[in-house]
């Protein structure tokens, strides 16, 4: 098994990261570190904590999540690939065996897992962990697309594992995509035949608690993406289950008694609305001017 960490600016963190990925009861035959040219001490604690972690250095401005990955991927061995974000800490030593025992099945490509809330998250974005990531796994394939919409996609390369073979089969990520690369090749993957699996039990430690500036420019770049794939994402909407994820967190907010918390999060979600919105506008009309050329 190989594990992929993309990393910017990570000093903080990678340490952690890669020491509790030694401490895994499967040890990953090679981890492999690509940094995007940090401006900290990044790659020096990797140089010198963690000599036999293999370190990619790229410019930044050639950091995009589809490309970057698959750039690595492709110089990776495993027949399973593990990517995981520097923020994503395995909540106990069973992640990798947890993350990898669904690929028994010899349909199942993608395999993605929990995430929990850090210590520190907002009550909202503990309770939008909550209803993103619940405590059951299941498994999907093209039989649930249109009953699930988006939802039979939702995989996230936060803390995801690929069948080598299976993602070959699929072209790999897009290069250049900007964001949602996981959701696009879970996609490819369920009109192809192939399985995914939310393993619940395959579990780590990811939360942010964001501005509404940085939720506006999050939600715009994803309406942008998903806008330009709708295709291959059958013209499934995210604002549906938008309002569906912001009604569970506002009656679970209101029921702990977070008045406060509730109306920020009102708030917080009309900035995800207004970006993702201004992204499919934008998208829609970067696209007809293309076909008008």
């Amino acid at each position: 098994m190989s594990v992929i960490i993309p990393t910017l600016n990570a000093g903080a963190m990678i340490d952690g990261l890669l020491s509790a990925l030694k401490r895994q009861t499967i040890t990953p035959a090679e981890i492999i570190v690509v940094d995007s040219s940090s401006d900290d001490d990044t790659q020096a604690i990797v140089r010198a904590k963690h000599p036999d972690v293999r370190l990619l250095v790229i410019d930044r401005k050639d950091f995009n999540h589809g490309g970057t990955r698959d750039y690595v991927f492709r110089k990776s061995s495993g027949e399973f690939v593990c990517f995981l974000t520097q923020d994503a800490l395995p909540k106990n030593n069973e992640f990798l065996e947890r993350i990898v025992k669904p690929f028994s099945d010899e349909h199942v490509a993608l395999v993605y897992g929990r995430q929990l809330p850090r210590a520190d998250a907002r009550p909202a974005e503990r309770i939008v962990r909550r209803y993103t990531y619940r405590p059951q796994s299941r498994t999907f394939t093209q039989a649930d697309v249109k009953r699930l919409g988006i939802n039979a996609f939702r995989a996230s390369d936060v803390c995801a594992a690929y069948r080598r073979s299976a993602y070959l089969e699929v072209g790999g990520f897009e290069n250049p995509v900007l964001t949602n690369e996981d959701m696009f090749i879970a996609a490819r993957f369920l009109r192809t035949g192939w399985t995914i699996v939310y393993e619940a039990d395959a579990q780590v430690i990811h939360s942010h608690n964001f501005t509404f500036k940085q939720q506006f420019n999050r939600n715009y770049i994803q309406g942008v993406e998903i806008t330009k794939h709708s295709d291959i994402l059958g013209n499934a909407k995210l604002t549906g289950e938008g309002f569906s994820m912001l009604t569970y967190t506002m009656k679970e907010l209101l029921k702990e008694g977070e008045i406060m918390e509730a109306a920020r999060f009102f708030v917080d979600c009309i900035f995800r609305y207004t970006g993702n919105r201004k992204g499919v506008l934008d998208a829609k009309r970067a696209a007809r001017k293309s076909a008008g050329q």
